[in-house]
């Protein structure tokens, strides 16, 4: 293989590689504190790169806001012993989270803890989703 060829696919290789590493920057949060939010489930999203959860909380004022929670991705969660089964659509979730640097309703998902009352399904044990 002539010199040219390797410098050519080498750099292919880094440049495939850069937007990676920028893909998982978590410079959107507030990482150094973490917000303590509760409310019912009305989404989940098991995606690649990351899973989402959609919850309903009440605001100070009473009045529901839908907060959207990023999560690590489907096999980081089956890691962490989480699966499609530990927390359904209307069930009730408390969350650590680190809120979006811009306050608005969206966080980067620490730690959930299921409210549903099914104990064989982990409810009141909090895990680490991201």
């Amino acid at each position: 293989m002539r010199p040219q060829s390797l410098v050519f696919a080498a750099l292919c290789a880094v440049m495939l590689a850069v937007p990676v590493f920028a893909h998982h920057s978590h410079n959107n949060y507030q990482t150094s504190e973490f917000t303590q939010i509760e409310g019912t489930v009305k989404e989940i999203h098991f995606l690649n790169p990351h899973s989402w959860v959609y919850l309903e909380v009440k605001n100070p004022q009473g009045e529901a806001e839908l907060w959207a929670l990023e999560a690590t991705g489907p096999r980081g969660l089956e890691n962490r012993g989480i699966t499609k089964e530990t927390l359904k659509v209307g069930e009730r979730a408390k969350v650590r989270c680190h809120r979006m640097r811009d306050n608005s309703t969206g966080c980067l998902l620490g730690f959930l803890t299921p409210m549903h009352g099914d104990s064989a399904r982990g409810h009141g044990v909090e895990k680490e989703w991201d």
